[in-house]
């Protein structure tokens, strides 16, 4: 059997955790800004492909096409190595377990998210300088900026929720997926959902608002501009914070609360013993 049990995904969930404490904050920050930047990778790619992909080949499909080439940004972490804070909010189920304190995950968690944050802008910036988006690919990077600014407040909150459920099942599954294409598989589906049901990703979000920013700058970019005025109005420092400080929060509870905790109350006998048997080891 080439994959893991769910009992066995979550001993795995919570031994990933307690390795994520014993890293030291150089290696967090270093592997957070990894992440930033490879989730990134995958909202640019997913930008430059779906630029015309609705009027070729319809709404949905396009949304489809979207999340499943934005998945690569998972993929990278998983493979290749990084600390992404979306996924790492699973790391209550190892606090309740009694394998790590709340503060040495919460350690984790700020440095990984703003690393992320680094990566994300970074990348955003080498993207806008390097100049090969072409008109039609900034348009729809601008129009994704702008379009996550204008959000209702309490659709952030329930769209972050939403999406960080998702993510947060791709990365419990994929501890589950002893090779690299089950990895591959269970990742992609889950985060093409989300990206095809419009649900909102605080990392990634790091990235597009930030591109938009830089976008919004530009005049050769604004002179062929068809998206309302009010809306690239919308796009400012404040409306990043805005977007960010609800999605955040709503991506915590989606994957804290949907995922950690209740996966904790189906195993707590077994996962409990797990810690028990760790400390006398």
């Amino acid at each position: 059997m080439n994959y893991k049990t769910p009992a066995e995904i979550a001993s795995a969930a919570v031994n990933a955790a307690a390795a994520k404490t014993r890293l030291s904050v150089p290696q967090m920050i270093v592997m957070g800004f990894l992440a930033g930047a490879y989730i990134a990778m995958g909202g640019c790619f997913m930008t430059v492909v779906t630029q015309d992909a609705a009027a070729v080949a319809g709404a949905g499909i396009a949304k489809l096409i979207g999340g499943l080439v934005f998945s690569l940004g998972l993929m990278l972490v998983v493979a290749a190595g990084g600390e992404l804070f979306t996924g790492n909010c699973i790391m209550p189920i190892a606090v309740l377990s009694g394998r790590v304190t709340a503060g040495a995950a919460l350690r984790n968690l700020v440095v990984v998210y703003f690393s992320n944050l680094a990566g994300g802008v970074f990348f955003a910036l080498l993207i806008y300088m390097s100049g090969v988006l072409s008109p039609a690919a900034a348009q729809n990077a601008l129009s994704i900026a702008a379009a996550k600014v204008s959000i209702p407040l309490p659709e952030m909150i329930v769209r972050g929720i939403l999406c960080n459920w998702f993510v947060a099942l791709a990365v419990w599954m994929a501890f589950g997926a002893l090779d690299m294409t089950g990895k591959f598989i269970v990742c992609s589906l889950p985060v093409s959902a989300f990206v095809a049901m419009g649900f909102e990703h605080s990392v990634a979000n790091m990235y597009f608002i930030a591109l938009g920013l830089f976008l919004k700058g530009d005049s050769s970019v604004l002179s062929h501009c068809s998206i309302p005025l009010e809306a690239i109005e919308k796009l400012t420092i404040s409306g990043y914070i805005g977007n960010l400080i609800p999605v955040t929060a709503g991506n915590i509870i989606g994957a804290a609360v949907f995922v950690a905790i209740l996966y904790f109350i189906v195993f707590r006998k077994q996962l409990i013993e797990d810690t028990k048997r760790k400390i006398n080891e």
